[in-house]
């Protein structure tokens, strides 16, 4: 999806959805996006998810790169790339893409790529975690992911809490985390 910031600079956002559950798996968002983001976005979602049966994409270039098209064949993915022109062969991520812009991006003016990361962030884990979806019986998708059918209970739901963006404090054993959101 393009952007722009306040001062007219292009921003670009990689949108992953899940197609089963509908949950929102990624919003990266940079100055450009090229097939190098791709794959840390797709590597981060395999160790964190699996790897998949396929992956549904438009022909953008960072999608149809040489490197993209070499390793997800070795990984056992298939690619099902849209035909150009043909968005309804994308439904749930064009759907997605105009709830994104309906609920977030046209009530935004981003001054920084920084702050277009993070309210992104925030609008996906409200996405996910609270904003009911009627496909799902007004349910949101992260809880239904996350649940076991076995485990599951008539009435049964889950909530995170909202991801912090305040700096960590140092721990003791000198690792880094944080949020990598590219860019």
């Amino acid at each position: 999806m393009a952007e722009k910031l306040k001062d007219g600079t292009k921003i670009r956002t990689l949108t992953v959805i899940d197609e089963y559950t509908r949950e929102c798996l990624s919003l990266r968002t940079g100055y450009s996006l090229k097939a190098d983001d791709v794959m840390s976005v797709l590597t981060d979602l395999f160790i964190r998810r699996g790897i998949p049966d396929h992956i549904r994409s438009d022909n953008g270039a960072e999608f149809t790169a040489r490197a993209i098209k070499k390793w997800l064949p070795r990984l056992g993915v298939k690619t099902l790339y849209i035909e150009p022109g043909s968005p309804w062969e994308n439904g749930y991520n064009e759907s997605f893409n105009g709830r994104l812009r309906d609920e977030c991006l046209n009530g935004e003016s981003f001054y920084t790529l920084k702050e277009a990361q993070v309210i992104l962030e925030q609008w996906r884990h409200h996405y996910n975690h609270i904003r009911p979806h009627s496909s799902l019986g007004y349910k949101p998708p992260a809880p239904l992911a996350r649940l076991s059918t076995s485990g599951r209970k008539e009435g049964d739901s889950a909530y995170a809490p909202s991801p912090s963006f305040l700096p960590l404090m140092p721990s003791k054993n000198n690792l880094n985390s944080g949020l990598n959101n590219g860019g």
